[in-house]
Parts: structure tokens; C-alpha cells; sequence
């Protein structure tokens, strides 16, 4: 009998998550309202430190949200990584914005504030400065806000945060989803705390995220009939899944030193491996290890990534290559890029390895025999 399969971040649930989840069901408040969705909401604030959230049906609705509220519109320029998950641009585009993508700083793999910089000092010279400035939080490690935040500020930019990837990351101090005007977070079946799917846009600006909440809620109007002036949307997230996120949320710290500890044995047996190299990662930062993240340096190790990776899959064992840059995505071609060197090169050679707080030690055995197996 072979083996099972193992991923690269399942979930990780439990008893406490099943017992809220029959709980509301047994209560009957189904919908996209009841009890466990205002208290994940509070929650949720709380951990973020936020004093307003609303929380939605995936991390990219919160994204869309968050840029139609800062006043992102047709024909406007916003600032993105390229290296990050499609959806931080997608949901520029949702908009007709145009997404002009950055490079990374080698330093830490998240958008380089320097280049942000530079070009909006650019931009404002020239009199046409993006609608909006949206860092991500890459792989469960905040970008460094001690620079972005400033230089946003300077120019009057709104500053969107994705954080999708970090919740429970911190940056000098301050936790992930606490940083910019609003930001989003991601609960999909992959993050680090899931709802199966879902989301939610944090900020401490009450109209705005009530406005979210409207809007998220097909814009209907306060009448006793269905009374529509706008077009909203269906991004609400229901009871249910918000009594799974709150079991979740629960355990957050548990699951963080989980990964943390997996994090740390790829480190130990790959410590006198040449051309392994790691996601770095600056003073200030406390990522919260949502997935690990190596290099491989083919003309020191030997090997290249997608060689490693095919050993791992052979064992029936999950790893993915680093994000590809959304500037050498089809979709985006011809799309505005400042730099690319840094980002192409963490995607030529980076791998995610499996990362998943779940992972039994068995298991977390059998990849490192095959890890360091493949390597020569």
C-alpha cells in the first residue's frame, strides 16, 4: 500500500471547529447573518487590531472592496508586486484600473519600497499618481510598512494592504492586517486559518467598512421590499463558515508554532546544503511561516528546482514552485513592470515545501528523506 499523499498546506481542523460549526447549525442561523459571523468579526478586529470588520466571501472580494472604496476607478493606475498571487491584480482589474507591477527587494522577497518611491516621486513630478498602493504580505511575511506607509502618506495615496497570506505576521511590533487604510485577509482552504473559503476587509474607518458590508450585501437599500440604488455584490460570508473561522482563530497560535516547527526542521537538514537558501527575513519581521519557501541555486546544489520538485511529486509528495511574476503572465503582457530581476529570479529557482501545521512527524520524516535524497 503506498503511502498517502501529502500537501503542501492542507487544513488543520479539530474538534473545536466541528463543535461551533454544529452549534450554528443546530441554531439555524445559516445565512449570511447570525451571532458566530458578528462575534468572528469582533474576533478578528481584535487579533488584526482593526475597530471595524467585515467579513466576506473570499480574500479577493475584501480586495475589490477595499480599492472601489478608496476610490480606484476606470483608467487609474495601481501599484502591485509582480510577485504575488494573481488575485491582488485581478481585483485592480474588477475595477478597469490598470495594475503597474514592482519588483521585490532582495531582501525580504515583498515589494521594494525604494522603487515605490522613486516612482512616485515620478509620477507626482509628472502630475499622474496611481489611485492606490497595494503591498503584499508575501508568503506569511509583511512588507515593510516603516517605509511604505511614509512615502504613501507624502504623496496622499491610499495604502491597501493584502495580507492574505499573514494573518498572525507580524511587523515592529504591530499584526498583519493592522497596517493601511483598509486591508484584506484570506481564509481559502489553503491559508494558514481557513473557513474553506472566505475572507475578510479589516480598517478603523467606520463608514468605509460599512460601506463594504452594503455593498457586499447586493447594496440593498434599509426598506421593506428588495430597494436597489447601486450595484453591490454577493460577498458575504455566512454563519456557518464564521463558526468554523472562530474554532479556528482559537487556535492560530498553536497552528503558527506548528508550521514554525517545520519551518525549523528544513532548516536543520538543510543547513550544510549548498545552494539552499531560505525566504529572508528582516529584523523587524515575525512571519508566521504560512509556508516555507527554498531556493536552489542549480550551479551550487547541483540540482534545480523543478528537479527537486519532481522527486517530491514522484513520492507522492505536494510542493509548488515559487509565484510566477504577474509581468510574465499571459494575461498581464505589455502591463507596466519596474525591475523584474529580483522577482524572476526567486521564481526561477524557488519551491514551496509542504508546510501544513497537520503535518504528522511521519510525515514531516518522509519529506526530508526525500528532500535531502533528491539533493547531492
Amino acid at each position: 500500500m503506498s503511502p498517502r499523499r501529502i500537501y503542501l498546506s492542507p487544513p488543520d481542523v479539530t474538534k473545536t471547529e466541528r463543535d461551533l460549526l454544529m452549534d450554528a447549525f443546530d441554531s439555524n442561523w445559516i445565512s449570511p447573518a447570525g451571532p458566530d459571523l458578528t462575534a468572528f468579526e469582533s474576533e478578528l478586529g481584535e487579533r488584526c487590531d482593526r475597530a471595524h470588520v467585515a467579513a466576506l466571501a473570499s480574500g479577493t472580494a475584501a480586495l475589490h472592496l477595499a480599492l472601489q472604496l478608496v476610490g480606484v476607478g476606470p483608467g487609474d493606475d495601481v501599484l502591485v508586486p509582480s510577485f504575488t498571487f494573481v488575485a491582488t491584480a485581478n481585483a485592480v482589474c474588477y475595477l478597469q484600473a490598470r495594475p503597474c507591477f514592482v519588483d521585490s527587494e532582495p531582501g525580504s522577497w515583498n515589494i521594494d519600497p525604494d522603487l515605490v518611491a522613486a516612482d512616485l516621486d515620478r509620477r507626482a513630478a509628472e502630475g499622474r499618481l496611481p489611485a492606490a498602493v497595494v503591498p503584499v504580505d508575501l508568503y506569511g511575511q509583511c512588507a515593510d510598512y516603516d517605509r511604505l506607509v511614509p512615502v504613501c502618506a507624502e504623496h496622499g495615496v491610499p495604502l491597501v494592504a493584502d495580507a492574505a497570506e499573514a494573518l498572525g505576521a507580524i511587523w515592529a511590533g504591530r499584526p498583519a492586517g493592522s497596517f493601511g487604510l483598509l486591508a484584506a485577509l484570506s481564509f481559502n482552504g489553503n491559508k494558514i486559518l481557513t473557513t474553506g473559503g472566505g475572507g475578510a476587509l479589516v480598517g478603523d474607518d467606520e463608514a468605509l467598512v460599512d460601506r463594504a458590508r452594503h455593498l457586499a450585501t447586493q447594496a440593498r437599500e434599509p426598506a421593506p421590499h428588495y430597494e436597489h440604488a447601486e450595484t453591490g455584490y454577493n460577498y458575504r460570508l455566512s454563519n456557518l463558515l464564521a463558526a468554523v473561522g472562530r474554532g479556528q482563530l482559537r487556535r492560530l497560535d498553536e497552528m503558527m508554532h506548528g508550521r514554525a516547527q517545520i519551518h525549523g526542521a528544513y532548516r536543520a537538514a538543510l543547513a550544510d546544503r549548498a545552494g539552499i537558501g531560505f525566504q529572508p527575513v528582516p529584523g523587524p519581521s515575525g512571519p508566521n511561516r504560512w509556508l516555507t519557501v527554498v531556493t536552489v541555486d542549480p550551479a551550487e546544489a547541483g540540482t534545480d528546482r523543478e528537479r527537486l520538485r519532481l522527486a517530491l511529486e514522484a513520492a507522492d509528495i505536494e510542493a509548488r514552485p515559487a509565484w510566477k511574476p504577474m509581468h510574465l503572465q499571459p494575461v498581464f503582457a505589455g502591463a507596466p513592470m519596474i525591475g523584474g530581476a529580483v522577482c524572476e529570479a526567486v521564481f526561477a529557482d524557488g519551491l514551496c515545501l509542504p508546510s501544513g501545521s497537520s503535518m504528522s512527524d511521519d510525515d514531516l520524516a518522509r519529506v526530508l528523506e526525500v528532500l535531502t535524497s533528491a539533493l547531492p
